[in-house]
């Protein structure tokens, strides 16, 4: 599939992991990602985020687009907002250009059917810690929807977690996954009520 093969695709190492769907805020402030970014709106084109560690790149990054310049200053740097698109392997990295860079392949799921029961628990384990964060309740149809990253997209994990997510090539993997973190998350929300309950209560239980 040489089309999903690119060379020279702008790369940008970074403290965070981003995922299909998920909207991230980037202030471009270094002359490089100046150079990049105005490449990538000349050209209209993705560029890649990719989880920068003590190790190294890790190999999966997810390509993302620019949705908005929020902020343009006089000095060249920008406030931008993007947008994760489809998540790519680094095949190998490039020295060559302005800016970083690697040759990347962009990687496909396996064709595997998400079976039913999987289907349905990670919704469901979606929508508890939903309800509990924000006392909205998701509406059934657009819930059943919901692919897993376009769950994850919308609530923040941390970045060993998000990886999982993105290194997994199965759906049904992905769902399977995420509902492990949405119970866990629940559970971790209601301890947190439960101790705000005590605390303003001063420990004592009340009656009437």
């Amino acid at each position: 599939m040489p089309d999903r093969l690119q060379r020279g695709f702008p790369i940008f190492p970074l403290g965070l992991v981003a995922l299909p769907h998920e909207y991230v805020p980037l202030h471009i402030f270094e002359e490089r990602y100046k150079t990049m970014i105005g490449q990538c709106l000349e050209r209209e084109r993705e560029f890649g985020i990719v989880w920068s560690t003590d190790d190294g790149l890790r190999p999966i990054g997810c390509a993302v687009r620019i949705t908005e310049i929020l902020e343009r200053m006089e000095d060249g740097r920008l406030n931008i907002l993007t947008q994760g698109t489809r998540p790519f392997r680094v095949v190998e990295e490039q020295h060559d250009l302005p800016f970083p860079a690697a040759t990347i392949e962009f990687v496909a799921d396996k064709e595997d059917a998400v079976d039913a029961p999987t289907a349905q628990a990670a919704p469901a384990a979606y929508a508890h810690p939903v309800e509990q964060a924000t006392d909205r309740t998701p509406e059934p149809d657009k819930l059943e929807a919901m692919t897993a990253y376009e769950m994850a997209a919308t609530v923040e994990f941390g970045l060993d977690a998000k990886q999982g997510l993105l290194d997994l090539r199965s759906e049904n993997a992905r769902l399977r996954l995420l509902t492990r973190l949405f119970r866990a998350a629940s559970k971790r929300l209601e301890l947190i009520e439960r101790a705000q309950s005590r605390a303003r209560s001063n420990g004592k239980v009340r009656f009437g």
